[in-house]
Parts: structure tokens; sequence; C-alpha cells
């Protein structure tokens, strides 16, 4: 649509030049006027000002003025409608755009608002999206937001204000991501989302390590600081660099590549029939191993016993390659 409407814009200049040309030449070899002022009597003759001749005009170069006005009348004419036509069907293209957004937005549910789109915003929805994982970006660069508009579902505006996070759906939203660079924002975002709404799972980057008790006492879930975790993770490369780049490996996201995965045990089909992770089974079912296990209280037991009773609100870490994680999928219908 907006190619068509600049190539008719590229049009209507060109016709206005070319009769701007005409004109020049016209008045310059009909009137014998200087080049000044064919330009001049160009000028005034095209754009109908009304202004008097630079001296009287033969019947030859009135006749070539009639013929100047009429075609001026018509190209300009035909220009300005283009330009207008444009603008009116901007400004309505991105009324229908926030609508349409306004509309998805309202039947998300649980989904996650992720504040900032800068370098960690943009990684933060790289892995949702992996994870398929409804999200929402809340951002106030136009240029950012054009250029990744067709991937994104973007809201647009300051995330200060409480009309704009309601506006992404906090009321629904099961997570939110704040990610902008400056710690006094995001705790600025935390203390709003918090107070409206008391269930949300809060993540806020911090850049300062004095940020983070601030930041935890106003209402984030969890602070992660990316600085310290590159450093650790530099570090850890030097330490023990086979271990840290196997653990890479087993967190890389993508359809072919993961290969750990969280489940909530309510979420096994058939899950009153599992009293035990012995009896989940689910390394001869599924070829994947158990890991890990989240009592509902939080507290994390690694490389669980077989006989460790499941309890419903409690999960499991499990392990496997990307194909036995798939078949752990549609056995359980987990997806």
């Amino acid at each position: 649509m907006y190619k068509l409407f600049r190539s008719k814009i590229a049009i209507a200049l060109t016709l206005m030049f070319i009769v701007f040309l005409v004109g020049v030449f016209g008045y310059r070899l009909i009137a014998n006027f200087s080049w000044v002022e064919s330009v001049y009597m160009t000028i005034i003759t095209v754009t109908t000002v009304g202004f008097a001749e630079v001296r009287p005009l033969d019947s030859n170069a009135q006749i070539f003025t009639v013929f100047l006005i009429i075609s001026s009348v018509f190209i300009f004419g035909f220009a300005i409608s283009v330009i207008s036509e444009y603008i009116l069907s901007k400004n309505s293209l991105q009324l229908l755009k926030k609508k349409r957004v306004r509309n998805k937005v309202k039947n998300l549910a649980n989904h996650v608002i992720v504040c900032g789109y800068g370098r960690n915003g943009q990684q933060a929805t790289e892995r949702l999206r992996a994870y398929k994982k409804p999200f929402v970006v809340i951002e106030k660069d136009k240029e950012l937001i054009e250029s990744h508009e067709g991937n994104v579902l973007f809201i647009e505006g300051d995330v200060n204000e409480d009309d704009v996070l309601l506006e992404a759906g906090i009321e629904n939203a099961q997570y939110l991501v704040t990610a902008l660079p400056d710690d006094a924002v995001n705790l600025f975002v935390v203390l709003s989302a918090r107070q409206l709404n008391d269930k949300l799972f809060i993540i806020s980057r911090a850049s300062q390590a004095t940020s983070v008790k601030k930041l935890q006492f106003a209402g984030a879930n969890k602070v992660i600081m990316p600085d310290k975790i590159g450093g650790d993770h530099m570090a850890s490369l030097v330490v023990m660099p086979d271990l840290i780049t196997f653990m890479d490996k087993l967190s890389m996201e993508g359809k072919h590549t993961t290969n750990l995965e969280e489940v909530e045990i309510e979420d096994f089909k058939g899950a009153l029939n599992y009293k035990s992770i012995r009896d989940l089974d689910l390394r001869r079912k599924t070829g994947c191993t158990i890991i890990g296990y989240i009592e509902p209280n939080g507290n994390y037991i690694i490389n669980p016993e077989a006989d460790l009773e499941l309890q419903p609100k409690g999960k499991v870490i499990v392990l496997g390659r990307p194909e036995q994680i798939d078949k752990l999928n549609q056995m359980f219908q987990l997806d």
C-alpha cells in the first residue's frame, strides 16, 4: 500500500518538475525573457498568486501562459490529493494497528509483559517465542517499534504510566519482565505493577548491586544483574570450560535444541495415579530423566530418589534430548 502511495507521489513530483521546466524554457524561448525572469514568471503562473508580469506578453506568450496555468492546476491538484490521501491513510493505518493490538491483548491471559525492547528485552522475547509463551512488549521508541512490529506485539507508551500497563493487560498477566537500563525506572515499574496486580510474578533487571534489595523490597520476585551473570560466565569458562559449555547446550532454546523441561505434576495426564517418581517411569516411556524436583513450598531437590512422594503442586525438572522432550510432550499432552 505504501509502495503504491510512494509511486504516486513520485509521479506527482515528476510532473510538477516537468511543468516547471516547460514554463521556464517556454518563457525563455517564446517571450525572450531572461532565465531569472522566466523562473519568476513560471512560479507566479503555476501558483496563481496574481502578481504582475515582468513585461507585457504578446499573443503567443499569452496562449502559452493559458496552457501552463491549466496544466499546472490539474497537476498540482493531483499532487495535493495524493499527498493528502497518503497522510490520511497513514493516520488511519496507525489507528487500525493500535486497535488490532488492543483486541489481541484483550484476548491474552497468563501472558508475559516485557518492559523495554533493548538488548536484554529482545533476548527475553526470543526465548519466550521459542517456548511459545505469549508476550506483550511496552516500548516508547517509535523507530524501534516500526522496525520490529511485524514479529512483536507492541504497546507504545511510557512504562511509568499505569494506563499503559493496563493497556498491556497487566490485570490478566502472569509475569512481568522489566529490562530497562535505569534502575530507578525499573523500581517505579515494579511498584506500579505490584499495586495493579498483587499475584504477578515480577522479574527485574538491575545494573547496580545496591538496587537489588530495593527492587526486592518494592515487590520484585527475582532480580537479575546481566553484567554480573556475564562476568561469572566468562570466569567459569576459564575454570571449567567443558562443564559450562555442556550446561549452555542444555539450556539452548528452540524446537530442535530444547533439552530441559519444567513440568508441574498436575500437568501430567492421569496425575492422580502417580504417587512417586517411580510411578511416572519417564525414563522407560520417553527416555527422559528427572534430575530435579521442586516442592510446593519452593524447596529444590537435586537428583531426587525414585521413591520420592509427588505432591500435586510440585514440579519436576526433566532432562532429555530434543526428540525425547518432544515424545514427553506428546505422550502426556503437555503442549
